[in-house]
């Protein structure tokens, strides 16, 4: 199992980012979290799940749903959190 957190920079708030990220990781089976950072605009995300889903989700992320632009992503490999249980929308 592989886990990484991402940030997500550029114009990625108010154009349906959460949503379809909630979509395309349960696609790919994974577990984890989406939320916007309202302090910087960014959006961060927490993925989980087998190495090739989880790194096709970061590749993913670089385009987003239709309508974001994606300046940018920092992304780092985590200890997996095995209290996650599905993937979910984050306040």
């Amino acid at each position: 199992m592989k886990a990484v957190k991402a940030v997500v920079r550029g114009s990625v708030q108010g154009v349906g980012f959460r949503q379809a990220t909630r979509s395309e990781a349960r696609g790919h089976g994974l577990l984890g979290w989406v939320r916007n950072e309202y302090r910087d605009g960014t959006v961060e995300v927490w993925l989980q799940g087998d190495d090739e889903a989880v790194n096709r989700m970061v590749d993913w992320l670089w385009h987003g749903p239709r309508g974001a632009i994606v300046s940018g992503i920092e992304s780092e490999t985590v200890a997996p959190d095995r209290l996650i249980q599905d993937f979910v929308i984050r306040q």
